[in-house]
């Protein structure tokens, strides 16, 4: 055999491996990822809150019918967060898939529980379906919706405050007008679906929470993530990011829209361990990963 076949019989398997990967395997995964976040201004009083963030759901997507999203709701379930929060994007994307209405959806989500509750926002995809809608059922479902609203919520006898702001494109995105709702100086968690909102953050915030980069969706090995959603490119890409002393946590959702592919970025249901640095444990944190199978 000439060495030029063997090359090209070499290159078909590493394609064949690469697709493989790219449109069946990866996009199938289900990961859980517990991960630690150290706030400087956290209180100590309320280290060890767990947050589990759900995005880009995308029901309706390749791989992602009903059956997968009960899957996400029993895998989170089963690391019995303090709250979770529903990023957006519940709908899917305008090409591959098969449409799967909110009444369909929700009521599964419904089913997810946590002692502080169950909190959402809406994405862009479900402004482009109908936001109004998407709301209605996530409501009707016992989920509250927080588009521009703040509420407070206690956790081991401590408040501190969640705030949800509408998308960044299709939305008011009212930063100010949700933070006029907070009435005393307990720490304020933000959480929205866009993380091009960042740079709007004041610092009084300890945290936002986004979603909608996918992380790239496909990330490739020097080259980076070719196609990000934001208009600072990969500045914020994908997990837990610092500028200026302000906290931002981005996750990469389990839904794909568009293109029904995933390379190096698995669906992924970050469970968040938000940690002061005078919490006693918080050296001893280490990400830890969960595969469903």
């Amino acid at each position: 055999m000439s060495i030029s076949r063997r090359v090209a019989q070499a290159l078909l398997l590493v394609g064949v491996f690469l697709g493989v990967w790219v449109f069946w395997w990866e996009p199938r995964r289900l990961l859980v990822k517990e991960v630690p976040i150290l706030l400087d201004d956290w209180p100590a009083s309320l280290s060890g809150l767990r947050i589990a963030v759900l995005t880009d759901l995308h029901v309706g997507s390749p791989f992602n019918g009903m059956a997968r999203l009960e899957e996400i709701v029993r895998r989170t379930n089963e690391r019995r967060p303090d709250l979770i929060c529903l990023l957006g994007d519940y709908m899917k994307g305008r090409i591959a898939g098969r449409l799967v209405l909110p009444e369909e959806w929700a009521p599964a989500l419904g089913r997810l529980h946590a002692p502080l509750g169950v909190y959402a926002v809406l994405g862009n995809h479900d402004h482009w379906f109908d936001a109004p809608r998407v709301a209605k059922a996530l409501q009707a479902a016992g989920i509250r919706v927080l588009e521009d609203k703040a509420v407070s919520l206690s956790f081991g006898g401590e408040e501190f405050w969640l705030g949800g702001i509408s998308d960044y494109r299709e939305a008011r995105h009212d930063v100010r007008g949700t933070l006029r709702q907070v009435t005393d100086d307990a720490p304020i968690l933000l959480m929205t679906h866009n993380p091009d909102l960042f740079p709007q953050t004041p610092p009084r915030v300890s945290l936002l929470l986004a979603g909608h980069t996918h992380g790239g969706q496909v990330l490739l090995p020097f080259l980076g993530a070719l196609i990000v959603p934001s208009n600072y490119g990969s500045r914020y890409l994908a997990g837990h990011i610092i500028e200026h002393g302000a906290h931002l946590y981005v996750a990469t959702g389990t839904g794909m829209s568009y293109l029904p592919v995933r390379f190096r970025v698995p669906p992924t249901i970050p469970i968040l361990t938000i940690e002061s640095p005078a919490h006693p444990g918080v050296a001893g944190l280490r990400e830890r990963f969960f595969e469903a199978h």
